[in-house]
């Protein structure tokens, strides 16, 4: 049957509801896990998004990639879809910061009247935060320059670099373990420990799931999926590395440095 529209009317899928139960097994097993560390319930929703996720971007790539229906017009949806998205995790952020400069600029005198709170030793912000500042802000560049090869063609450069901004980010969320692992408080510590380790750790969240988009699209590009003028699955996944850039930035500088 022919079509005589841009567009690209969605074939039915199981995958969104797949993913929901994924995510409700996933919300689900995390409290379970939190409370009376019960482990199955968060496993099965950890298996079940995975799966969701490879199938469903298998099913992605093969439409844009194989079935050439990820048109101009698509591509211009796609786009603006990704664009929403983003402006939806900056507000989730901005939550954050709301709770942290809430309860930094006037503590309670259940804190002390004092910020950071009594007994609280904040981490050192040019130690391990600043080496991860400069880390972020080098992948920011990497991936940059990947972009650049793949508009102009250079397959050997745009892996070398995709590569290299996906050591970068393995070699973040190390530092950011040995961070956690090596703090004076936890995340029951007070309104400080609650909100550093929501902040920090959801931002955590967001570099692996950014450096999962970018593997991904280092098995494409292994694979010739991307062209001169048609990699939109990459260019959406640099927009989304550059917002963990961002957000990182902030967090440093009100969290780590000024926060301490």
């Amino acid at each position: 049957m022919k079509k005589y529209h841009p567009y690209h009317l969605v074939e039915p899928s199981p995958w969104p509801i797949i993913g929901g139960c994924g995510a409700l097994f996933l919300t689900t097993g995390s409290i379970l896990f939190f409370h009376f560390t019960h482990k199955s319930i968060i496993i099965i929703g950890s298996l079940t998004t995975i799966i969701m996720m490879i199938a469903w971007w298998r099913d992605v790539i093969r439409e844009s990639s194989f079935q050439g229906l990820h048109t101009i017009k698509v591509q211009t949806g796609l786009k603006e879809g990704m664009i929403l998205f983003i402006s939806s995790e900056v507000l989730f952020f901005f939550s954050f910061f709301w709770a942290f400069f809430h309860s930094s600029l006037a503590p309670t005198t259940e804190i002390g009247s004092n910020w950071p709170p009594e007994g609280i030793q904040p981490l050192n912000p040019i130690a391990i935060p600043l080496l991860n500042t400069l880390v972020l802000l080098s992948s920011g560049i990497t991936i940059t320059w990947t972009h650049n090869s793949l508009i102009k063609g250079s397959k050997k450069n745009a892996t070398k670099s995709l590569t290299l901004t996906i050591l970068l980010g393995i070699f973040f969320t190390y530092l950011q373990i040995l961070e956690y692992s090596n703090s004076s408080f936890t995340i029951s510590d007070s309104i400080y420990g609650s909100t550093f380790f929501v902040a920090t750790g959801f931002h955590g969240a967001h570099v692996l799931i950014g450096t999962t988009f970018l593997l991904i699209c280092r098995l494409r590009l292994n694979y010739n999926h991307f062209t001169t003028n048609h990699h939109i699955g990459f260019e959406t996944s640099a927009w989304y590395w550059h917002f963990v850039d961002v957000v990182w930035l902030f967090l440093y500088t009100c969290i780590y440095w000024w926060g301490c």
